[in-house]
């Protein structure tokens, strides 16, 4: 193969890659709930071959596994709603708390300069401008609203569910499919083994980080307790969940914990319930998940950000959850990554 017919392969891919992303955009509504139905099926894996194991039908392990999905997602819808409608109820009260700052840091420029005075004379309609627009602004959806909404939610909810049982019910069918149009009659049960191990350690990983995460929860909330804010309970549910989307989803919260902040308090106090965070995340991350995941599990930071911002952007929250675990379960399928008695190094670096 020339130059040219090289150039002109890999132009070929590059065009196949861009419509394959496309594809995925463009069928968000369908292929986001789908995805995370199957690796929600990897996750909950274990579970079926546990009753398998003992003699019961796939049939009960698939329906206890999207029984206990759909549980724990009506759960924590119900546990977030106070807290965005607390959220909402406080916005003026911060926006007037911003502005007692914005005046008294207007004030100290004045003394220092002129100029700064007539900066701060010029900004300060367009600040009470801002203000006002966003407290008439903020408004809960109507029920129109939530109507027309209705259908697209309740669809997708019926893709998960429906993906989520069925991949429960014939996973080994399907891996031994894969396994049989995929690869050499010779190479068909390493596939297979490939795939069992892909599952094993997708499962293993995100039990762990949520062992990880309800832990930091479980202490976040006592702290914030603490410090006396109120929902300290539910916000200790958010930092369960926002915790796995790695980088971003801990940097957001810290910036709605100081929204709170500023909303609960006065003074310096206001910044202690993100400053609380931060540092029980930053424990987490630097010796908490290292030590439990092990380093066998580990991977390179910079495929983690990249593959959390390729999810974030293509499908939003539910790219970004499945982003992680879609990269563990390719990595270890192409042996990047190796069970902890395989041979083989494991990167150096560590996911978290």
């Amino acid at each position: 193969m020339d130059k040219t017919e090289r150039l002109a392969h890999y132009a070929v891919i590059a065009l196949a890659v861009i419509a394959l992303v496309a594809a995925m955009s463009l069928g968000e509504a369908i292929l986001a709930p789908l995805t995370l139905a199957l690796v929600a099926g990897v996750v909950l894996s274990p579970l079926s071959d546990f009753w398998e194991n003992r003699g019961y039908s796939p049939v009960w392990g698939a329906l206890l596994g999207l029984a206990a999905t759909l549980l724990v997602a009506g759960t924590l819808v119900l546990t977030f709603q106070p807290v965005v409608a607390r959220l909402v109820v406080q916005v003026p009260k911060v926006w007037s708390d911003m502005q007692e700052v914005v005046h008294s840091l207007r004030g100290l420029m004045r003394g220092l300069s002129a100029v700064s005075e007539g900066v701060a004379d010029a900004i300060t309609p367009e600040a009470h401008a801002a203000t006002a627009t966003a407290e008439e602004s903020v408004a809960m959806p109507s029920v129109a609203d939530a109507l027309m909404a209705a259908p697209a939610i309740l669809s997708q909810i019926l893709i998960f569910a429906g993906s989520l049982f069925f991949f429960l019910l014939t996973r080994s069918e399907i891996y031994g499919w894969v396994a049989r149009h995929l690869s050499s009659a010779c190479g068909r049960v390493e596939l297979a083994q490939r795939l069992r191990r892909a599952e094993r350690h997708v499962s293993r990983y995100f039990l762990t980080i949520t062992l990880i995460n309800a832990g930091l929860g479980a202490i976040t909330a006592t702290v914030l307790q603490l410090l006396g804010l109120p929902n300290a309970m539910i916000w200790g549910v958010v930092v369960f969940m926002v915790n796995f989307v790695v980088y971003l989803g801990p940097a957001v919260l810290m910036t709605v914990l100081l929204f709170v902040g500023v909303a609960e308090f006065d003074g310096l106090v206001a910044l202690a319930p993100a400053a609380a965070f931060l540092m029980l995340n930053t424990l987490e991350g630097q010796f908490v998940t290292p030590a439990l995941v092990g380093r066998h599990m580990a991977i390179n930071p910079l495929l983690v950000f990249l593959a959390l911002i390729f999810g974030l952007w293509l499908w939003g929250p539910i790219g970004g959850i499945v982003a992680i675990p879609l990269l563990l379960w390719v990595l270890v399928l192409n042996d990047a990554i190796r069970a902890p008695g395989n041979q083989g190094a494991a990167p150096p670096a560590e996911s978290r």
